[in-house]
């Protein structure tokens, strides 16, 4: 049994008053310190591979896993803010086949992801949301999704990120 790590990125600068292109706004102090924490959260030492949306703040809510473990970050337009869902499952599926994955993706694209695992049949233990900095953790069996259940997002700390 491998696991999948889908994560919603973390908090990020608000979209109505970011005045640059979207995929250039990073995360927030708040979001910073929920990235900050991400590795002890998920409690993982070892993933085979990490990727990411190439929107910044996906790749800035890896980062700290990445420093962690010290897998390099890739990026995939399949976890872009807009892809599918479907698509999003076919690729960490076919990535899962090299070990443990991290992968970090939007709101719209996780949804839509949870989306066609309950209209197959995956049995997924938790409330259906993907709260900022949260994760959703698949078990994939023989190339398939077997299963699957929500951590909420780390409670991010006072302290300075």
């Amino acid at each position: 049994m491998t696991r999948v790590y889908l994560v919603r990125h973390a908090k990020a600068l608000d979209r109505y008053t970011w005045v640059e292109p979207d995929e250039l706004r990073p995360l927030s102090k708040a979001g910073r310190r929920q990235a900050k924490i991400l590795p002890e959260h998920l409690g993982e030492s070892a993933f085979a591979r990490l990727v990411s949306s190439p929107h910044a703040r996906c790749v800035q809510t890896l980062e700290p896993l990445a420093n962690a473990t010290g897998a390099p970050i890739e990026l995939a337009d399949e976890l872009a803010e807009g892809a599918s869902g479907p698509g999003a499952l076919k690729l960490v599926l076919a990535l899962a086949a090299d070990g443990p994955v991290a992968a970090c993706t939007h709101g719209d694209v996780l949804f839509d992801a949870l989306a066609e695992l309950r209209a197959g049949q995956v049995t997924l233990d938790g409330p259906f949301e993907c709260k900022k900095g949260s994760t959703w953790v698949l078990e994939v069996d023989a190339g398939s999704f077997r299963g699957g259940w929500y951590v909420q997002p780390p409670a991010s700390t006072k302290e300075k990120a």
